[in-house]
Order: structure tokens, then sequence, then C-alpha cells
């Protein structure tokens, strides 16, 4: 069982045919994710769906982070192009069905429906590229790929409100079929077949244990922050005890199982697992802080959403900008240097918002965030190319799977820990001086501190990415086209 090839020759001109697709692909999911959040008060009203309508939200992340590790090991067992295609069919479907919703848990359902197609999406996108690009020019190909996500974002709650404003929540869900069938079809024109893994089976039973074990975690850690629940919450300590258990369970079992769904054996790699564990500390930071800042722009700085919606479009303008940069030095400069760099450039970023103060005004927050999306835009490409550099080409779809999983991970986490960190010293505060914690001196307190755990995260996530050393090149058996064991085309 041979593999004619990683993908395409790394000097055809298809490779960028191949980028743009993928791009395209990204941008789309990346945008949904970004767009239906404006739209959760109109969703709220016109489906008498309460405090609720949180699910709509909450059930696409659960189900995206919980299924990511499953698709990038079936994209190395049935092959990324299959698979990729099958994903944008599912999130077509999912997306007509959710505009067709009747009843809030009519969408939530869909919802669930369009998060398994993003996740085939997320977790293949990456290792499709990098079985396309050479790895010296892998950086640059995913920096580009990061300039895309950061246009998504930005332009998710700009295309939202306009949608809204003129056809109604469910043209949100709408637009996303035209544009997804077109998606398809470059998709199934565009792309080459990929080397996938034949003769082993697929392990349900890590797959299974995997999926209920982070959904349960993932579900304890949202309920936790939660006003009406709380950290002492018997739902939520049972909820984060039965997923730890779960996910200890599924460990040891991918120990034992001839034919794993994760090989663990992949941690012993190690540049893949700083650049991993790096990327964790840095995408907890990133949810930490997009949890805080609007609260800090509208409830102390009271500025209104549309207003304060237009500040935080400076992290991922920078973004957008820096990411293909970093992309383009990161086959010049050591991915040692370059990703420790941007991590303490971000670092310094987040420092100088634990300064914040409601004298304040809005020039404050663009520089601050604008160098924390400097730093991060330096970080994140190079470091995703080391990582999919370390990984054996037929452990690849998994590799990039669990690049998009610390992603999604790490920005749930970074919420929980963020919400912990912020109510619980408010509200020490204010019984200690028997004042509101809803004051602006509690409130500031809180966000101070969570701010400077989140410097802490990240210098510590730079002290890793620095021990990883230099990411060896992968051998010609595995990027040139020679046999690799147990690959076929």
């Amino acid at each position: 069982m041979t593999s004619p090839s990683s993908a395409v020759d790394s000097s055809a001109p298809t490779k960028w045919i191949i980028l743009g697709t993928v791009m395209f692909g990204t941008f789309m999911s990346t945008l949904d994710s970004s767009i239906v959040n404006i739209a959760l008060p109109t969703i709220r009203r016109e489906l008498a769906a309460g405090d609720s309508v949180e699910w709509v939200v909450l059930c696409y992340l659960l189900t995206t982070t919980s299924t990511l590790l499953i698709m990038g090991k079936l994209s190395d067992w049935v092959g990324r192009r299959q698979l990729y295609i099958t994903g944008f069919s599912v999130f077509v479907l999912g997306s007509l069905f959710c505009g067709l919703a009747w009843s809030l848990w009519s969408l939530v359902a869909f919802r669930v429906l369009q998060g398994i197609g993003a996740s085939m999406i997320y977790a293949i996108g990456p290792a499709i590229i990098s079985d396309a690009f050479a790895p010296r020019e892998r950086g640059q190909a995913l920096g580009l790929m990061g300039s895309v996500v950061a246009a998504g974002s930005s332009a998710g709650p700009v295309i939202g409100g306009l949608l809204l404003g003129k056809f109604g929540w469910s043209s949100i869900f709408f637009v996303n079929v035209p544009i997804g069938l077109l998606a398809i079809w470059r998709a199934w024109t565009i792309l080459p077949k990929s080397p996938k893994v034949t003769g082993q089976r697929f392990d349900l039973v890590g797959a299974g244990l995997f999926l209920v074990g982070v959904t349960t975690l993932l579900t304890g850690l949202d309920f936790g922050p939660e006003p009406h629940y709380g950290w002492n919450d018997p739902l939520v300590i049972a909820l984060l005890s039965i997923g730890a258990v779960l996910i200890l369970f599924f460990l040891l079992w991918e120990m034992r199982v001839s034919e794993p769904m994760l090989r663990l054996g992949l941690f012993r790699i190690k540049p893949f697992t700083a650049a991993i564990l790096a990327a964790f500390c840095g995408f907890v930071a990133s949810g930490a802080n997009l949890f805080v800042i609007p609260f800090f722009l509208q409830q102390l700085l009271g500025l209104n959403p549309e207003r304060a919606g237009l500040v935080l479009l400076a992290g991922p303008l920078t973004l957008s900008i820096i990411a293909p940069l970093g992309g383009y030095l990161s086959s010049r400069v050591s991915t040692r240097w370059l990703s420790s760099t941007g991590l303490l450039i971000t670092a310094c970023g987040y420092f100088a918002f634990s300064f914040l103060d409601t004298s304040w005004d809005w020039t404050d927050v663009v520089w601050r965030s604008s160098l924390v999306s400097l730093g991060f835009g330096l970080f994140q490409s190079p470091n995703s190319s080391s990582a999919l550099n370390a990984a054996p080409l037929t452990q690849r779809g998994i590799a990039s799977s669990m690049i998009a999983f610390m992603r999604n991970l790490g920005f749930v986490v970074g919420i929980a820990l963020a919400a912990a960190v912020w109510y619980s010293l408010r509200n020490r505060y204010g019984v200690a001086h028997s004042v509101s914690p809803e004051s602006a001196v509690a409130q500031l307190l809180g966000m101070h501190y969570v701010y400077l755990t989140m410097t802490g995260l990240v210098l510590m996530g730079a002290l890793i990415s620095f021990t990883r050393g230099t990411t060896p090149l992968p051998s010609p058996s595995i990027d040139s086209g020679n046999t690799v064991p147990g690959a076929t085309a």
C-alpha cells in the first residue's frame, strides 16, 4: 500500500488554487460562527426562547469541539477530499434547516447538524493545505489562512447586522446555501485525491469516550460561571467530574487498543507537543479577552453596541494584516524564535490591559488590542506550520484537528477562567468594602486580575514555545511521495 504523493507537487501552480478553495470554505464557516451572535436578541424575541437562547451558540460550540479529533481521524481513514466535501454538504443542509426552524429546540437540533459539518471543515482544512505545500511554504500558506479567519470574524457582525435589518434572522442561515453550493463545486473540481490509511478499524469505543467526555466537560465549564448555577452547583460538579473521568478512560483505552483513534506516540514528538500546548495557552487568553472586553466597553465606558463593535474590529483587522507576515517570516526565521517573540508581544498587550480604567477612551483599547493581535499574528501561523511539519503524513489529519481542537477548547476554558476570576474577586471586594459587586471599582478589580492571569498564561506559552527546539523537516519518505506504510491514495 503506497501513497503516490502527499497531495500535489510543491512546484505545481494548482497549490495556490487549492489554497484559495480552502480559504473560501474557511471564510464561510468562520463567518457563520460570528454572524449568529448578533441575531440572538431577535431569535430570543421571535422564538420566545428566553435565557435558553444561549443554546443556539452553545450547541454549535460543543458539537464542533467534541467531534474535531474524530473528524481528523476519519480524514486519515477515508481521505481528506472526501470528508471535506461531505462536511460542506452537511453544513449547507444544516444551514437550510436552521433557516426553516420553527422553534428554539428545532433550531438547536439543526445547529448541531451544522456544527458536525463545520467540524469536518475546521479539522481538515489545514491538513489539505499541508499536503499541497512544501514544508518551507506551509507557514506562508497558513498565514494567509489566518488572515481569512480574522476577516471572517470581523465581517460576521457587520454582514449579520445588514441581513438582520433587511431580511430577518433566518437570512443569516439561508445565505450559506448558495455560497456553500459554490464552495462544494469548487472543492469537487479543484481538490486532489488525498492519501488515506487503509487496513485499519475505526476506534468506535475511543471515539465514543472522547465525544461524551469532552461534551460533558465543556458543558460543565459553560455552566460554571453562570449566576444561576455556579461552580459549587451539584450539576456542575457532576458534569466536570464525569467529563474528566471519561477523558481519563479515553486515554487509558488509547494506550491499550491496537488501532487507536489518537496515537499518543504523536505527543512524543517534542515540536508537535510544544506547539499544541503553546497554542492552548494563547487561545485560553484570547477567549478570556473576548469575554471581558465587551463588558468593559459597554458597562464601564458606556459605549453603545455599534461603537463597541467598531472598537473591537481593531484586533481582527490587525491580525488579518500580520498573519500573512508571520507566515512569510516562518520560512526565514526559526519558529522557536518567531512564535516565542509573538507570544511575548501578546503578553505585553495583555499586561497593558491590566491597567484598564474608566478614564480610558476608545483609543486606549484600540492600541492595546492591536498589540495583542500583532503578537498573536506572528505566533499562530508559524506555530501551526511547526506542528504539521512535525507530524507524520499518515497522522496529519489528526494533527490538523488537534490544532483546531485546542483553539476551541482554549476559548471555552478561557471564558470559564475569566468568569471565575472576575466574578469571585469583584464579589469578594464587594463584601469586604460593603459596596455592590456591580460597582465600577469592584468590576475593575476583577478585570485587572483577569488580564494579569492571562499575561502569566501567555508568558508560560512563550516559554513552552521556546523549549520546542528546532522542528525537523519531514523526511522525503513522508513529503516526497515515497512509500508510506499503511497509506494509499
